[in-house]
């Protein structure tokens, strides 16, 4: 009997064949190949390549979430600077797991409306040092672009930077420093 096709099992095979032929070769009449169906067939559960992609970003971030939940939940109480670095850590670590995984992340949108809630705990944390809401957010969103970009570089390198590690934290450093700034600005 053929397994069902759903949603879930195209994105898991999606984000599998996005590990062996990258994003340029993930195309959906390779997944339907793939899945043994027709492209059509697709087409009832990812109408496009930027649905489907929105579908693996949102994926990915649910395996973060999974993931780094527990430790997340540990930093509530420690310095801000703390959750941003940590933060910055694992969503680089997530998007690296996945061949050109930053590439996937980048210009999509999550469609799981519940996983929009994964920054409440780290803008908390934020907004507990004493940054208005408005600034926490965009702090968030700032550290995520950069660790977005960071990576998308660090991916598109054909040989591996042994000083990635090295200028990535130098990086966060940078973003942390600069909220730092920020944050004794406005307490002025």
């Amino acid at each position: 009997m053929a397994e069902r096709l759903d949603r879930e099992r195209i994105v898991r095979r999606a984000l599998d064949l996005l590990d062996e032929v990258g994003l340029d070769g993930l195309t959906l009449r390779r997944l339907a190949g793939d899945l043994g169906v027709q492209v059509a067939a697709l087409y009832w559960h990812v109408p496009s390549k930027a649905a489907l992609l929105d579908e693996m970003a949102t994926t990915m971030l649910r395996d973060l979430i999974d993931a780094a939940g527990p430790e997340m939940r540990d930093l509530v109480g420690e310095p801000w600077q703390d959750c941003v670095r940590v933060s910055a850590d694992r969503f680089r670590a997530a998007l690296l797991g996945r061949r050109d995984g930053a590439r996937v992340f980048s210009g999509t949108y999550v469609t799981d409306e519940r996983l929009r809630g994964w920054v409440e705990l780290p803008l908390s944390i934020l907004v507990d040092a004493g940054f208005a809401e408005g600034d926490a957010s965009r702090a968030w969103s700032t550290l995520l672009a950069f660790v977005v970009g960071f990576v998308v570089e660090e991916q598109g390198r054909p040989d591996r930077d042994d000083d990635a590690d090295v200028r990535f934290a130098f990086g966060v450093d940078v973003v942390v420093r600069g909220l730092e700034s920020r944050l004794a600005a406005d307490a002025v």
